[in-house]
């Protein structure tokens, strides 16, 4: 039987959200490079309990962790527990941290760069809507800072990288899952 990589990462982020209570599955081991003492990454996901970050599940929540490159979600019945790859902001200047929530629910959302985002790119378009090409994919979280969003994505080739200009980037049918799972005012924390 052949897979292709979408499939395959599929199956892998299945096991790993069955295995999230195996504490051996997902451990970050960092290691001294050869150069300078430089501390490398082996693996990619690290373990994360949620009573780390929330007081409650209330609304559900979901973590944004921008070194890792997951997002997380809990859902209110203490049960449901999901695990994506993610985009996140190219520079730490364009990351915000913090707690925030969901504001907004959009099924096939428009797209309008920010003024910074034109500042910098002034070719940009000025309006995409609803479609294949929306940067926004099929489904976004508004959050409640402004231009904040967690979204789906055209170009499957930034998740898991530094791509986006703020935003936490999931694939498609991530977002769709997650969109059905998250709640106006489910809590949100990026780290």
């Amino acid at each position: 039987m052949s897979l292709t990589r979408r499939q395959f990462t599929a199956l892998g982020l299945a096991a790993a959200g069955t295995a999230l209570a195996a504490p051996a599955f997902a451990q970050v081991a960092e290691v001294p490079s050869d150069t300078g003492g430089v501390k490398r990454r082996i693996s990619g996901f690290t373990v994360r309990k949620w009573q780390d970050h929330f007081e409650n599940l209330d609304n559900g929540a979901i973590l944004c962790d921008t070194e890792a490159r997951t997002v997380y979600f809990w859902g209110s019945d203490g049960v449901t527990t999901r695990l994506y790859p993610s985009s996140v902001p190219l520079t730490d200047e364009l990351t915000r941290r913090g707690r925030t929530e969901v504001t907004l629910k959009r099924n096939g959302p428009e797209w309008r760069p920010t003024p910074s985002m034109l500042e910098r790119n002034p070719d940009l378009p000025t309006y995409v809507g609803p479609g294949p090409q929306n940067p926004l994919g099929t489904r976004a979280l508004n959050l409640s800072w402004q231009y904040y969003r967690i979204h789906g994505t055209n170009d499957v080739r930034k998740i898991g990288r530094r791509s986006s200009n703020g935003c936490i980037g999931l694939f498609n049918e991530h977002i769709e899952e997650l969109f059905e799972l998250a709640e106006i005012g489910t809590q949100v924390v990026l780290l």
